[in-house]
């Protein structure tokens, strides 16, 4: 394979794969290598400056950091609030949608600047790597993939080794627990993680308890999307994410580990923290329950369920996923109102809703005590038709005899 002054766009962390992977394709391979940071809400601004400087030092032509948290939003995460999709009914995919993002994201600056491969550190041992390649193939497919940890089968050791050789000056020491954050959650993965019987000790979490004192919060949602939070409303809902998880993370609120299937076909466990995702989902979910149909409710919860495990295992260009993002979409025109949430610690309580579109209004009864849509005589009939196909079946087929029998 010849690299010699191949333009390379490399997916750029800064951690110990991306750093092996830009001194390695600059001075091994000798390619042009031009870094790129995609910032999915877990970058603060001091942290991608220290990362391009980190960048820079390893001998990399450019620099780039995208910041994609409206893009994410806006292509993904909004399709997981409308389908309140929790993978096995635990984790919002924190990982596993940001990745999509990041990839695109990758793609379209290679193919801005005319690179011809695009690079990136993941391993073969996990999801990424799928995640990864299938959005270059797709978008991007004329470009070669270059995975040096992949293809070399280093270990870390074997990284570390190379770095200190070249005089690279970083922490080498492996943190106890690997952290991932982003808008959507942050996921915690430690030795406690990779056996099937071991919890997370309080010490391992980003987010420690340090609001003891309940409070309630209000959040303003429309056409499903979350707007305000208490008496402010805005414009971008990536903020009011923000400030809700501003508001709800001191409460150690939304822990969990997700016990899931991966691509590749193994079992894995991921720790995660998600404060302000799991209240969205869960507060959206409520307003639903009093303001779309019973078969509304039905199908969307089939379909997004479906959605959210395509996502999960890198399909996001398959487009059926447009289709049901569409069907979602249409399910959201009148999830529109307030949610009060009371927050405490480690938990959240729902305590009700507020809304126009409220199906349970008492214009027409009163559940379990009084109606004001239909008599006694049309439930009668109701039932009688109600109940005939059946009626007709166990009599055709002579099925109540049974209940005639005595033992």
């Amino acid at each position: 394979m010849d690299t010699k002054n191949k333009k390379v766009i490399l997916a750029f962390s800064g951690g110990l794969d991306t750093t092996y992977c830009a001194l390695y394709l600059k001075k091994e391979l000798e390619c042009e290598v031009h870094a790129i940071t995609i910032n999915t809400g877990g970058f603060s601004e001091e942290e991608i400056a220290r990362i391009e400087a980190h960048a820079k030092s390893l001998g990399v032509t450019s620099f780039k950091c995208v910041d994609a948290r409206n893009d994410y939003y806006h292509d993904v995460i909004k399709y997981l609030v409308f389908g309140n999709v929790l993978k096995n009914n635990t984790y919002p995919l924190s990982v596993s949608a940001e990745r999509i993002v990041q990839a695109i994201a990758t793609a379209k600056f290679a193919n801005e600047i005319g690179a011809t491969a695009v690079a990136h550190g993941s391993t073969g041992a996990g999801n990424d790597q799928v995640r990864f390649d299938m959005v270059f193939h797709i978008i991007a497919p004329q470009l070669e993939i270059i995975t040096p940890i992949r293809d070399l089968k280093l270990s870390r050791e074997t990284e570390i080794d190379y770095l200190k050789k070249n005089n690279v000056q970083m922490n080498f020491e492996k943190a106890v627990y690997s952290i991932n954050k982003g808008i959507w959650g942050t996921s915690v993965g430690g030795r406690e993680t990779l056996t099937s019987g071991g919890s997370l000790p309080e010490s391992a979490y980003p987010t420690q308890l340090s609001v003891t004192d309940s409070s309630d919060v209000t959040l303003v949602f429309e056409q499903g999307e979350l707007i305000g939070v208490n008496d402010k409303a805005f414009a971008n809902p990536v903020d009011a994410i923000l400030k809700l998880q501003e508001l709800a993370s001191p409460y150690a609120i939304g822990r969990d580990i997700h016990v899931g299937d991966t691509i590749i076909g193994i079992k894995g466990r991921v720790g995660f923290e998600a404060a302000a995702p799991l209240i969205i989902i869960k507060a959206h979910h409520l307003l639903e329950k009093h303001t779309l149909t019973k078969w509304q409710l039905f199908w969307k919860d089939q379909m997004a369920a479906w959605y959210g495990n395509w996502l999960h295992e890198g399909q996001y260009f398959d487009p059926v996923m447009r289709d049901i993002e569409a069907f979602m979409t249409s399910t959201q025109n009148f999830v529109s109102g307030k949610v009060f949430v009371k927050l405490l610690p480690y938990r959240f309580e729902l305590s009700g809703i507020e809304s126009e579109h409220d199906l349970m209004s008492a214009k027409f009864g009163i559940y379990g005590e009084m109606n004001k849509g239909w008599s006694g005589d049309d439930v009668k009939g109701f039932t009688k038709i109600f109940g005939n196909q059946t009626s007709i079946y166990f009599q055709v087929n002579q099925l109540n005899k049974q209940f005639h029998e005595q033992d």
